[in-house]
């Protein structure tokens, strides 16, 4: 549930006050070659959030990605869908997504009772790399993977803290990805670990995170809303993956 309207104007006795919208990329190419590239929904989504910022007269001062195509692609189709450039874009690996498949492979080799059947459904892979997360954020997960949990909180903890400390009275759009943003949100809410992992799990393509920040502070403000979608002829643009 949003608490602040989008395009609000947030005022505090006469100050604009900071914002930031943080955006999980549009649906990817799950089950492809090349994960890390929008579908065909994906690049609608993007497209139609970027459609339903301009109806609230929504500008952002800076727009900030990872560096995964499919960050760009998102934040391309929401400036097509705004109408404006697609340029100048900062590019934050720590907004990147963790490396979901070393977890997994990581998880299996380490439990080969819980190998995957040879047509795997969707459900089958995301039970198994949730139970994969929760070892990496125990110390528990065995093997050479490429970032350890406190370092992916470190990351996230990084870009977070640049952009209170550089975009003070800005709007600002973050493109990310579903891990990313949970963790974000976790450290928000001061919660514990495994609320990462259920987070992750619940973000929607193209979800927006709204927050509002100063130099010493960022706080939630809603999560995961997805007003683009809204109404029974979009329901089938509601994605997880």
């Amino acid at each position: 549930m949003s608490l602040l309207m989008p395009g609000s104007g947030l005022q505090h006795k006469g100050i604009k006050m900071s914002e930031v919208y943080f955006v999980r990329h549009g649906q990817a190419s799950f089950g492809s070659d090349n994960y890390d590239q929008l579908s065909g929904k994906g690049h609608q989504q993007a497209r139609m959030l970027g459609e339903y910022f301009a109806t609230q007269q929504l500008q952002f001062d800076h727009i900030l990605t990872g560096d995964m195509v499919r960050h760009r692609e998102t934040a391309e189709g929401i400036c097509a869908g705004m109408g404006i450039e697609a340029a100048n874009f900062q590019v934050f690996p720590e907004l990147n997504e963790f490396d979901f498949h070393s977890i997994l492979h990581a998880f299996l080799a380490q439990h080969p009772e819980q190998a995957l059947p040879d047509k795997p459904s969707v459900a089958d892979f995301f039970k198994r790399l949730k139970q994969g997360i929760v070892l990496w954020s125990e110390g528990a997960l065995q093997g050479d993977l490429p970032e350890t949990w406190a370092s992916f909180e470190d990351r996230i903890l990084t870009v977070r803290e640049h952009i209170m400390q550089n975009f003070k009275g800005s709007k600002v759009l973050a493109v990310s990805s579903g891990g990313a943003i949970a963790m974000l949100v976790r450290q928000l809410l001061e919660a514990p670990s495994r609320t990462m992992v259920e987070l992750n799990l619940q973000t929607r393509n193209t979800g927006i995170i709204q927050c509002v920040f100063n130099q010493h502070n960022m706080r939630l403000s809603s999560f995961n809303s997805i007003p683009h979608l809204d109404g029974l002829q979009h329901r089938d643009l509601i994605t997880y993956t």
